[in-house]
């Protein structure tokens, strides 16, 4: 009898302890179930108010686009603009323009750089125009970007994303910082006194800003500056994902709802979360190849793209798609066809002449 009250006895203390624990692992979960809706909250309103439809989408804001919902591939046009870069305050023209194929059954992303100066028809003016394809943004907004953009390569582009170049800075931050591997040494006083040397290198937002800006130290110029601002692209979807990030995700929010326009609803970003995330974790990235060329009237230095380089880039994005080939026919194919001395075996640079839009 004795020893049944000593262990009933010995017993009693654990059971508050006990009650204890439960208290608190209830108040954590309570806790973090009101944190996550926060969370979603916060998103919600801030993604919402960086909508802006241009007439490609097949949804609107708030419903799941039937692309997405259905977990297809999709395209999606990254437009970087200069505005408030250093202290700009313009307009601008779009200093980054990528197209970027998401596919969730391949779980890939592929990513393509069109340079800033090639010859482009823009589409959408109401007569012949043909010019530097970072133009598009300037004359037409984001809608004609995606449609020049969309021509040019003969891909369909439903969707854009519009972010501010000045706000990289405050990205980087946000999600503590990037890695890349610097190709080389370079110092550089038109994007800064910051120092890269060549290897592995932590970046700050500053300096992530410089080092995705910089061409004038590069001896591939705009081209060595494209691979840069894609190294640091995937490098912020690579810590994005990271959980490191939810410790600034308000900042973060804030940065991107003031400094980013697109036509992915929230619902839309919602659903990529959920069934696009496997395609994030490889990233393919490539860049449209031109020659140096004096162009007419003008003059002015473009980078013209041989058809054959424009029908690889058409193969590569519509795979990515899922799409057939297609023999590309577009204006640039025409142009190039009535430059018949134009030499694209030769590196210097050459006259090419931008003829009747009829031909």
């Amino acid at each position: 009898m004795d020893s049944r009250v000593t262990r009933r006895q010995s017993q009693k203390p654990h059971r508050p302890l006990f009650k204890i624990m439960i208290l608190i692992v209830t108040t954590a979960l309570v806790a973090l179930g009101a944190y996550g809706l926060r969370l979603y909250s916060l998103t919600k309103y801030a993604m919402n108010s960086t909508y802006q439809g241009i007439g490609t989408e097949d949804g609107s804001a708030g419903t799941v686009a039937r692309t997405i919902q259905q977990k297809k591939p999709f395209a999606v046009l990254l437009l970087g603009t200069d505005t408030g870069a250093f202290g700009r305050s313009d307009t601008g023209r779009s200093d980054t323009m990528i197209v970027v194929v998401v596919n969730p059954q391949s779980e890939k992303t592929t990513m393509v750089s069109l340079p800033r100066d090639t010859a482009a028809k823009m589409i959408g003016t109401k007569s012949f125009n043909m010019q530097k394809i970072n133009a598009a943004y300037e004359i037409g907004g984001s809608k004609m970007a995606v449609n020049t953009a969309a021509a040019l390569v003969n891909v369909p582009i439903k969707y854009y994303l519009t972010v501010n170049m000045g706000a990289l800075e405050k990205i980087v931050d946000a999600v503590g910082g990037v890695d890349v591997n610097v190709a080389f040494s370079w110092s550089d006083p038109h994007v800064g006194s910051y120092h890269f040397t060549k290897g592995k290198m932590h970046l700050d937002g500053g300096q992530a800003l410089a080092y995705a800006r910089m061409r004038h130290a590069d001896p591939q110029g705009d081209y060595g500056r494209q691979k840069r601002q894609q190294e640091v692209i995937k490098a912020i979807v690579k810590k994005a994902l990271s959980t490191d990030t939810l410790k600034n995700f308000d900042q973060l929010l804030k940065t991107v709802s003031s400094n980013m326009q697109t036509n992915l609803s929230f619902a839309d970003m919602m659903a990529l979360v959920q069934n696009y995330r496997g395609a994030a974790k490889t990233i393919k990235s490539s860049t449209l190849q031109g020659h140096d060329a004096l162009v007419y009237p003008g003059p002015a230095s473009y980078q013209i793209p041989a058809t054959a380089e424009l029908q690889r880039v058409s193969d590569r994005l519509r795979a990515a798609l899922g799409l057939s080939k297609e023999t590309i026919n577009n204006q640039n194919v025409r142009e190039n066809n009535a430059n018949q001395s134009f030499n694209w075996d030769n590196a210097a640079a050459q006259t090419y002449v931008i003829y009747n839009p009829d031909l």
